[in-house]
């Protein structure tokens, strides 16, 4: 009887060890799978990054800057005459 009941043990370890492996192997993947995801949204944040530095780095030439101070808001460098220096 004792011989029986240590063979149903050493089953149900084995058992136990078999689907344990297979839930370890799933979360694995699973895990895997969405590390993969978090990488290929970090790619596209990088990307994205990259354009709008480019496009921050566009919109603030001087070039853009002085036609919209001439055109938006009727700005203009001053003639020599209009120019006053002050000392301390």
């Amino acid at each position: 009887m004792s011989a029986r009941l240590v063979m149903m043990f050493l089953i149900l370890v084995v058992f136990g060890s078999a689907v344990g492996a297979v839930y370890v192997k799933h979360q694995s993947r699973k895990l895997f799978v969405e590390l993969q995801g978090l990488q290929a949204e970090r790619d596209r944040l990088d990307v994205e990054w990259a354009r709008l530095q480019i496009e921050q780095s566009t919109w603030a030439t001087h070039v853009r800057v002085e036609n919209l101070a001439r055109t938006r808001l009727d700005m203009a460098l001053p003639n020599n005459q209009e120019v006053v220096i002050v000392r301390p």
